[in-house]
């Protein structure tokens, strides 16, 4: 399979608390609102959008992959994230397109982890078992 440049697919995707859609438009934008330390929707993220993307082409997979049509493919995807995350629905949202497209995916969530806590907090136990799973995923997947 071939991307729309003519590049091959990559052999494996990992996304860490992936933004995967710059609408807010996730039920967890509002409901973990003050759950996620990280949260900075109004102070940075909206400006990271419209510089991304131009309000009205924000819905457009290249700009959020949670409206892409994967029925043609993707490579095996691991997501991971934390269950305190304002970007969860979305990260949630992607798996399910993937899961309906009949695509390998995995989604590898943490109880009480906030956004990016693999590199935030490394010495967790969690950020630990969350490293070795994208080094096993990885592994398996590239044949190492």
């Amino acid at each position: 399979m071939a991307t729309p440049q003519g590049l091959g697919m990559p052999a494996a995707a990992v996304l860490v608390s992936p933004w995967v859609d710059v609408t807010p438009s996730g039920d967890t934008e509002s409901t973990l609102h003050d759950a996620d330390p990280n949260q900075l929707y109004e102070k940075h993220s909206k400006y990271a959008a419209a510089a991304f993307a131009n309000p009205g082409d924000q819905k457009d997979p290249y700009a959020s992959p949670v409206y892409g049509d994967y029925s043609k493919g993707f490579p095996p995807t691991l997501i991971q994230g934390g269950l305190k995350e304002t970007l969860l629905s979305g990260f949630v949202r992607l798996y399910q397109a993937l899961d309906v497209a009949a695509l390998p995916v995995k989604l590898d969530l943490y109880e009480g982890m906030v956004h990016n806590f693999q590199d935030r907090i490394p010495d967790a136990p969690e950020s630990i078992l969350a490293a070795r799973k994208v080094r096993t995923f990885v592994h398996q997947h590239l044949g190492m």
